[in-house]
């Protein structure tokens, strides 16, 4: 098969077009590298370099008929859409309406997007299921939910799309020198760099966290699923972990003594969200296999062993 992968240099696109890879397909991608990097890139992986937004770079992909596309590229922080709200909504949502059009000329029939649980904002019920109204309360979480829209209406015009709607993504392979994204990296990078954890925001906080083979194998799964309307699924353990219980797993898989200090905020921050994945299991077929202990524990040893901090 013949897939597009957007964002191979970053951390989920290349854990998946290197799956991809190793099962014999053939893969090209797009990046611009802002945060990824192109020693992620298998070097079986065409590669154009550029923003998914741009026509120029669009049009660099010619007349080429994939057998799906998997659009992961995207500024993938609520923090950091504050500093540049429009060129998150052009990264994360004109990108995806280019590509469905790409789609729809070149005939492609399956689109996946890596959608956010951010889509929620601060629901009240939880955990939340994908009939739960959207309240997004960062640029990030609205431009996630406008380009589910778009893949709506692309639908009716004989595109099976999916949306997927992850939940907080970690493990080996992710930017621990990004402090910008990413709870568990976050947090992971300041122990083993400083012996210390700044936490902003209370520990009363709670996420659902997610392993990124489980999330790489739910994509591979909806990429397979070639239901004819538009789909979305949440892609989460089901399982509430506060930032203190997250924290407390974080230094007791550690030697040192880690020392820890709350202060101040997050724009855009939810206070607590996890998933209802009971869609994912029935439809999908897909069930999360490691769980916070062990992914923790993998993501230290890696850390440790390719020494990038």
């Amino acid at each position: 098969m013949n897939y597009l992968v957007t964002g191979a240099g970053g951390f989920i696109g290349s854990s998946i077009a290197n799956r991809l890879i190793l099962d014999g397909h053939t893969i090209v991608t797009i990046d611009n590298f802002s945060t990824g990097s192109p020693n992620n890139i298998n070097k079986e992986i065409t590669t154009i370099e550029g923003d998914c937004q741009k026509t120029k770079v669009i049009n660099q992909l010619g007349s080429n008929k994939f057998d799906a596309i998997l659009h992961i590229a995207g500024q993938s922080s609520g923090e950091i859409s504050f500093d540049d709200p429009v060129y998150d909504l052009e990264t994360n949502t004109k990108s995806t309406l280019m590509l469905l059009q790409y789609a729809l000329k070149t005939g492609c029939k399956k689109f996946v997007y890596a959608s956010s649980m951010s889509v929620y904002g601060n629901s009240e019920k939880q955990p939340v299921n994908e009939n739960t109204d959207p309240s997004p309360i960062s640029h990030y979480a609205v431009g996630k939910l406008a380009s589910e829209h778009y893949m709506r209406i692309f639908s009716k015009l004989g595109i099976s799309t999916t949306s997927l709607r992850l939940f907080n993504v970690y493990g080996p392979g992710q930017n621990l020198k990004n402090l910008r994204q990413g709870m568990i990296s976050i947090y992971l990078a300041q122990a083993l760099k400083n012996k210390h954890i700044h936490v902003k925001g209370s520990g009363d906080r709670f996420r659902d966290f997610v392993y990124i083979d489980d999330v790489v194998d739910a994509f591979l799964k909806a990429t397979a699923f070639l239901e004819s309307d538009y789909s979305v699924f949440n892609i989460g353990t089901g399982i509430k972990t506060t930032v203190n219980q997250l924290i407390n797993k974080i230094c007791n898989s550690l030697e040192n003594d880690i020392s820890v200090k709350f202060e101040g905020s997050t724009k855009g921050d939810t206070h607590g969200i996890y998933a209802c994945a009971k869609n994912a299991k029935n439809i999908l077929l897909w069930d999360p296999k490691t769980y916070l202990d062990q992914g923790i524990s993998n993501m230290i040893n890696w850390g440790l062993s390719q020494n990038i901090l």
